[in-house]
């Protein structure tokens, strides 16, 4: 008798090797088969006859093939298989590309059912690359067939057919983690019925019902889990910081702190004295100036006798952080150190005595902070910039270099507020939603490629004035499968130094690059060596260049809003007025209404909300959660009254159950999705 933990080479069809790759995408056991959702459907319970068909209409035939199929050779690489197919109503043209054999799979006289596009062909019906199913076959025809995401070696036929013998072996072992009580209160479906559902639906109705159970589940299961999390932290200790007096702090600054800064401040101060370790993120636009409430709370570190720690994503980050913290902390007689990979080793030695001995009270720098040889005397606050650059699990290895520090994030990609309290979950949030007086407003403005030459000059312009200026690509190579008339970064680079501007420095810089070259180039614009930087999407979160006035990013279409709002914000850093330039050719209503976000406002909480709203919370983050469990079903941004939902159902129930002592399988779900990552979070 199979069970969930049975492996799924034992599965009919999979085998030692499929098994292997399906190990990519993360099924090993029956029970990670059957959790493994679909990440769409496709509706092939439509049956047509021939002459009813429709041209651009996806519909199934059941025809008879009229005469063997036959073979053309075309020219290398390209075959033909050809085939008749008649009903009582009219004939059907099958066409099949580059798939030989099936010149050998069909039985003239013998009746299929074609699943397909229906394309005019003169007075008769065409297919091409339909699928096929033997008649009266249910397996991928005459049903709402689900649609996974796939890896080499395995097909969706494949994993349907896997799936049908995961579900029909272990459907009724799953242990139900909602208790009865909520499950009847919120009208939910059992578990079960869920899961056959969301594989294969008789029915868009019976679909939304197995969803919403499985969302909810997932949410309340995330609710509780984050709220254990927040108790667990809650219930360590440490000595309350006594010092957090901040006057001669702001003495030494050149400029008055916004009122949202001091908030975040006094947010931070109440953590340091309250006698259990912070754990709070700071979230603000670009340029809000996160880096001053950091250097307040580096303050405080010194004023009780420990070491503060920040940790930028890359080195010319780190450099930055330290040019603009260093002088103001030296001069409050704080001993500042940089520790990147680049520093000679002599100087490191001298660095990582200094460390270790206490002498060096803050030290900024890259995961070099976490090397095994760092060591410090009394590490009491951890501070990384850029959350979502980095994982879990090294904001945590930085963190075990002291006895239970201080934790401070960073992150200037603005989030709403329930998402941020998703992603980050058992994190304080500070929000820092005012720019300092002074900072640029950047004109924002969308055009199609027919302005592109305008833009040309414009930018020759610019650059004669002595400015510089960023073209964002959305690709890195050609054979990312892009199509033709999107050029790659590197060959966009390489026609505009040689056709638009030969006279002038044009640089590329992509993901692909090893960051070593990557940071060269950054820094040779930030030094104003090259006049334009052209680049993919790396730049979304680099160096500030206050010279770089225009920022040109070609289909922008393609891009989400918060991003968007990231790569504008490398410009209007600097007294000069500055400009973002958004080329698209995408004439849908969306995209239009997107890019016009864009054009209208400047406030990255309010891009955030509407691009949560028009695309989803994908777009914030790759893999967004950073060692909270992923979501696999859940979409923040449809889900959103379910979240309220199951999140009330989770409190309530650990008011009434506080160790989950009356629901074993909800505790025991809850641990399994919380067991990578979790200490790393405290």
């Amino acid at each position: 008798m199979p069970e969930l933990t049975t492996n799924v080479r034992y599965v009919k069809g999979i085998g030692e090797q499929r098994a292997k790759s399906l190990e990519k995408l993360e099924i090993r056991t029956l029970k990670d088969l059957i959790s493994y959702f679909p990440r769409a459907y496709d509706d092939r319970r439509t049956f047509k006859k021939i002459r009813d068909l429709e041209e651009g209409e996806n519909a199934c035939v059941e025809a008879m093939v009229a005469a063997p199929p036959t073979l053309n050779r075309i020219r290398a690489g390209l075959e033909l298989v050809k085939l008749r197919a008649v009903d009582e109503t009219g004939t059907l043209d099958i066409t099949f590309f580059n798939q030989t054999y099936r010149k050998d799979s069909f039985q003239a006289g013998e009746t299929y059912t074609f699943f397909g596009k229906a394309e005019a062909a003169g007075r008769r019906r065409a297919m091409a690359n339909p699928i096929v199913e033997q008649e009266g076959g249910r397996l991928v025809t005459g049903r709402i067939m689900p649609i996974y995401p796939l890896t080499a070696g395995i097909s969706q036929l494949m994993l349907v057919k896997a799936m049908e013998q995961g579900l029909a072996a272990c459907r009724t072992l799953l242990p139900d983690p909602l208790p009865d009580e909520v499950r009847q209160e919120h009208g939910l479906c059992r578990i079960g019925y869920a899961y056959e559902q969301i594989h294969f639906p008789d029915s868009e109705e019976e679909l939304a019902i197995a969803r919403r159970r499985l969302v909810f589940e997932e949410l309340f299961l995330l609710a509780i889990g984050l709220r254990r999390l927040r108790g667990r932290r809650d219930q360590l200790t440490c000595a309350p910081w006594e010092n957090t007096d901040l006057t001669g702090f702001y003495g030494q600054l050149p400029f008055d702190l916004t009122g949202a800064q001091r908030r975040a401040i006094e947010d931070i101060r109440a953590d340091l004295t309250a006698g259990r370790p912070m754990n709070r993120l700071v979230q603000g636009d670009v340029g809000s100036g996160k880096t001053m409430v950091a250097a307040a709370a580096m303050v405080c570190a010194a004023a009780n006798g420990k070491q503060a720690a920040l940790m930028a994503p890359t080195e010319i980050l780190a450099e930055q952080h330290y040019k603009g913290l260093a002088p103001l902390l030296e001069k409050l007689g704080i001993r500042t150190a940089l520790l990147t990979g680049a520093v000679k080793a002599k100087e490191r030695r001298s660095i990582l005595a200094a460390l270790e001995s206490g002498e060096v009270q803050a030290v900024i720098g890259t995961h070099a902070l976490i090397s095994a040889d760092v060591a410090y005397r009394d590490l009491g606050l951890v501070v990384t910039d850029e959350q979502h650059r980095f994982g879990v699990g090294q904001r945590g290895a930085l963190a075990a270099k002291g006895e239970r520090p201080h934790l401070l994030v960073m992150s200037a990609t603005p989030i709403p507020r329930t998402l941020a309290l998703m992603i980050y979950g058992d994190l304080d949030v500070s929000v820092i939603d005012e720019l300092p007086p002074g900072r640029q407003n950047i004109d924002t403005f969308a055009v199609p490629g027919s302005y592109r030459q305008r833009i040309y000059r414009f930018i020759e312009k610019q650059i004669a004035e002595g400015r510089q200026a960023y073209m964002i690509c959305s690709m890195v190579e050609e054979n990312d499968q892009i199509p033709d008339d999107r050029k790659a970064a590197a060959e966009y680079a390489k026609m505009l130094q040689e056709k638009v501007f030969p006279h002038l420095h044009v640089a590329c810089v992509h993901g692909r690059m090893k960051p070593k070259e990557k940071e060269k180039v950054m820094a040779a614009f930030a030094a104003g060596e090259t006049h334009i930087l052209v680049s993919t999407t790396v730049v979304e979160v680099g160096v500030d260049v206050p010279n770089a006035a225009v920022m040109v990013v070609e289909d922008a279409d393609r891009f989400g809003l918060s991003q968007l709002h990231q790569l504008r914000g490398r410009v209007g850093r600097g007294s000069h007025k500055s400009y973002c330039i958004l080329i698209s050719d995408n004439r849908s209503e969306e995209a239009r209404a997107r890019l016009k976000v864009m054009t209208q406002t400047g406030d990255g909480f309010k891009i955030a909300e509407e691009d949560l709203r028009l695309r989803g919370p994908g777009d914030f983050f790759g893999r967004r959660q950073h060692g909270l469990p992923a979501l696999k079903i859940a979409d923040l941004t449809c889900d959103m009254a379910l979240l309220k939902e199951a999140q009330g159902a989770a409190m309530e129930l650990l008011e009434r159950d506080p160790e989950l002592i009356s629901c074993p399988a909800t505790a025991g779900r809850v641990e399994e999705m919380f067991s990578s990552g979790v200490e790393a979070m405290n």
